[in-house]
């Protein structure tokens, strides 16, 4: 038995000795990590060790922390050296120093970084470092377990769950999230994330750390008051504590299998996202709302649009003043004039001096002054007169800009008063022409090396192209990067020459795909009928479509655009539409079924809706909400489908519409009777889609009466306003697959909201903000009044519920259009 222990002790030191080190989750004295070694928390979640940021070129390292399993993409959440790289990982070395610190040193032995506790230098205890399964580094004692330092007390960009970001009152130690430089450099950036150091419960985003351009608002006991869609948002628990030690922030997860993070990102946004099972990170809310809302996002002269990608762009006569760092997310330099201003303090504007370009759709920056000028002409001149002039604009009166112009927005429409700005006379195309000669013969001369090289090379390149463009597009598809302009063939053979039909909708029909390399499964959304917008403008709008992500709602991985075939390119929902988990047509998992499950999926689909019509740069109005069009993925995550196509497909769509769009059913009053509508039309759909899911039933179908309660009898929608109106039990209203498992004070809740949503006057509807509210819990709802319209209906109801229902909807529909028109 000795003998076999012994040799069993050998094969461990000969063989695997040195790997049982390596995934140790310690760093001490005597084991320090160096090259590629790391350390891994004991439960494998979190990996310590040297790393190069993506897009930072391979030359910089780093000591970090990132997640080890589960999140496919390396995601540092805590940087040492973030301001000091080195250059050679494997001749650097991270350890526990004599004096009890974690210190850095780099290829020539210099330190780097280091914890810098000062208490640990007069202790002669040994101290070892430790990778938690939180993904917090903790140096301790090794005898004892005292804390000298953890690196959940320093973050850099981001707050992890369990994380206090706040502030010590006792040292006045403030912990704040500070942004990356760039995406390829850990370096501070130029926001900022902390609490009020003045004491109040309230965090804000500061630019330079000196300008606050955002802030949460205050703590009311369930979230701040700036950010309404964190409020009881049921996968997490928040938490603000403020006592005489110390105030901070807080989040735990009640499922430990999520994984989640708080982001200060490079644009100066903060977010809350979540790993999602498709593979990437999905924003939960996000502040500001708007990209563009961020304080010098695209630094001095750089012009915002949220809709393009990327956000950032130079206005006519500028450039970027640094490329490298413009590729890589980092705008705060801004943009710079193609040629130095030549300023002669005259009123010279030709080749030697200055001249002004239009910056067409950009919005007027603010902080003018206002000369006196009766013309256009004479405010030029005025700009012209001062060298540190740089813009103006005269619209019955004239306003000047100086130095770096912040905050330009293209505003994507024309303005009433378009700004002008200074540039060299040499980057006015009028001033071109004396330099034409010259132009002309410099092009005959390169034209002619061009040519040559140009034709040897053109077969080639073409070929290659023509092999290559198909796998890059499926491949940056498959890996899950932006917006992709897909190929029409390779759609086809993805779907199998489109042979599996997953259903079809007032858009068109959809298939099922597969992406090659990864197998990523899609659905394809064929357009039908009559498209009377241009290839540039359905590409343009597609785009706009393409940067809406919200965890519930569908994500637009890319497009085709061959002819009059337009497709669009969805991820795949596993566990199909809404209503197929609700009236039966395919199987649906158990927990589809129970009333957490469905409370959820209504809660989901309304915050979808609030992001639609209040989280957008332009408020987007559904048009067709109904069960169809809210899909559920493999975690019963539901996400609404079909925005914007109403746009994208209509001819005059702005925020009143006239148009009647929609589904049988779910259709407001308004649409019938030719009022203008609004985002209300929407909330109307939604509530008769929420009645639907407490009920399991389609609300056209009748309900017959039974000896427990003859009431029930009738259209379902206006059985339900009357017991909500007359306070009576709810529970009759469940699904009769939930045997009256529901939450009472849920169900109330819900038809209350349901019942409000569906009321004939738009302006007595909810707003989804108001809904997600009242669904939450946070604000109490009222008993609703019958409306008149389900008063109408159900005088009707042994015709309404007849089989012939669907024609008698069909034919009342087409009654009141062919009137309304």
């Amino acid at each position: 038995m000795a003998s076999t222990v012994l040799l069993l002790l050998m094969v461990v030191a000969i063989h695997g000795g040195s790997d049982w080190s390596f995934a140790s989750d310690t760093i001490s004295a005597d084991s320090p990590i160096s090259g590629d070694q790391t350390v891994v928390s004991r439960g494998g979640k979190f990996e310590l060790g040297f790393f190069s940021p993506a897009g930072g070129g391979g030359s910089n390292y780093y000591v970090g922390i990132w997640y080890k399993k589960v999140v496919s993409q390396r995601t540092p959440v805590w940087v040492a050296n973030r301001a000091v790289p080195i250059a050679d990982p494997a001749s650097s070395r991270l350890a526990v120093a004599a004096n009890g610190n974690i210190v850095l040193t780099n290829e020539v032995g210099k330190v780097v970084w280091s914890s810098n506790v000062s208490s640990a230098s007069g202790s002669t205890a040994a101290a070892v470092a430790v990778i938690l399964d939180t993904g917090n580094l903790v140096l301790r004692r090794e005898s004892g377990g005292e804390v000298l330092w953890q690196s959940a007390e320093h973050p850099t960009d981001t707050c992890l769950p369990g994380v206090h970001l706040g502030m010590n009152k006792i040292t006045g130690d403030m912990q704040p999230l500070v942004s990356w430089k760039n995406a390829g450099d850990p370096a501070p950036g130029m926001f900022t994330m902390g609490i009020d150091p003045d004491g109040s419960s309230q965090y804000s985003i500061t630019w330079n750390r000196s300008l606050t351009f955002w802030s949460s608002g205050k703590w009311n006991g369930d979230a701040f008051a700036g950010i309404p869609e964190m409020i009881s948002h049921y996968k997490y628990d928040f938490k603000f504590v403020s006592d005489a030690n110390a105030s901070y922030f807080a989040y735990s997860l009640p499922d430990p299998t999520m994984i989640s993070r708080l982001v200060l990102d490079v644009s100066g946004q903060v977010s809350m996202m979540m790993w999602a099972p498709s593979a990437e990170w999905m924003i939960i809310w996000t502040g500001p709302h708007r990209l563009c809302d961020v304080y010098a996002v695209c630094g001095a002269f750089g012009v915002c649009n949220e809709k393009s990608e990327p956000y950032c762009s130079c206005p006519p006569g500028f450039r970027p003043s640094s490329a490298g760092d413009w590729e890589l997310g980092d705008h705060s330099h801004g943009c710079r004039r193609n040629n130095p201003s030549r300023c002669d303090g005259g009123t010279n504007s030709s080749v030697h001096g200055d001249a002004f370009l239009p910056a067409p759709g950009v919005s007027l920056p603010i902080n003018s002054s206002s000369p006196q000028a009766s013309s256009a002409r004479d405010c030029e001149l005025a700009c012209l007169r001062s060298c540190n002039c740089t813009a103006y604009s005269y619209g019955g009166h004239c306003s000047l800009w100086y130095g770096g112009l912040l905050n330009l927005e293209d505003t994507g429409g024309a303005m009433d008063d378009l700004l002008y700005l200074r540039v060299s006379a040499m980057d006015v195309p009028s001033s071109k022409g004396r330099k034409r000669t010259v132009v002309f013969v410099s092009i005959a001369v390169v034209a002619s090396i061009i040519l040559a090289l140009s034709i040897i090379v053109f077969v080639v390149v073409r070929m290659y192209r023509k092999r290559q463009r198909s796998k890059t597009f499926m491949q940056a598809a498959s890996e899950g990067g932006g917006l992709v302009a897909f190929k029409y063939g390779d759609v086809r053979r993805a779907t199998k020459n489109f042979s599996e039909k997953l259903g079809g909708g007032s858009f068109g029909s959809v298939y099922k795909g597969t992406l090659p390399g990864g197998g990523v499964a899609i659905a394809v959304k064929k357009l039908e009928g009559s498209l009377c917008v241009g290839e540039k403008q359905f590409r343009n709008e597609v785009r706009t479509i393409g940067v809406i992500q919200h965890v519930n709602l569908v994500r637009l991985r890319g497009f085709s655009s061959r002819g009059g075939d337009r497709l669009l390119v969805y991820d795949h929902m596993p566990n199909g539409s809404l209503d197929k988990v609700l009236f039966g047509g395919s199987p649906a998992p158990a927990a589809a079924l129970s009333w957490r499950a469905r409370f959820q999926i209504a809660l989901g689909a309304a915050r979808g809706l609030l992001y639609l019509h209040e989280g957008c740069r332009d408020c987007i109005i559904h048009c067709d909400i109904k069960p169809e069009n809210i899909l559920l993925d493999k975690d019963l995550v539901p996400k609404v489908a079909d925005f914007g196509l109403a746009k994208l497909l209509a001819r005059d769509f702005s925020r009143v519409l006239t148009t009647v769009r929609g589904t049988i059913g779910y259709l407001a009053p308004e649409w019938i009777s030719g009022v203008p509508i609004t985002v209300k039309a929407d909330v109307y759909s939604y509530g008769m889609v929420l009645l639907e899911i407490v009920s399991g039933r389609r609300n056209a179908r009748c309900w017959p009466a039974t000896e427990q309660d003859p009431s029930l009898s009738g259209y379902f929608p206006l059985v339900a306003a009357r017991k909500v109106s007359r306070g009576e039990a709810l529970d009759g209203l469940l699904d009769e697959r939930l045997r009256g498992d529901a939450d009472l004070r849920e169900l109330e809740r819900a038809c209350r909201v349901a019942c409000w949503c569906v009321q004939d006057d738009e302006a007595r509807r909810p707003t989804m903000e108001q809904v997600v509210q009242a669904l939450d819990g946070v604000v109490a709802v009222d008993v609703p009044p019958v409306p008149t319209s389900l008063q109408a209906l159900g005088e009707g109801s042994a015709f309404l519920m007849s089989a012939r229902t669907s024609a008698y909807l069909d034919d009342f529909s087409r009654y009141h259009i062919q009137d309304s028109s």
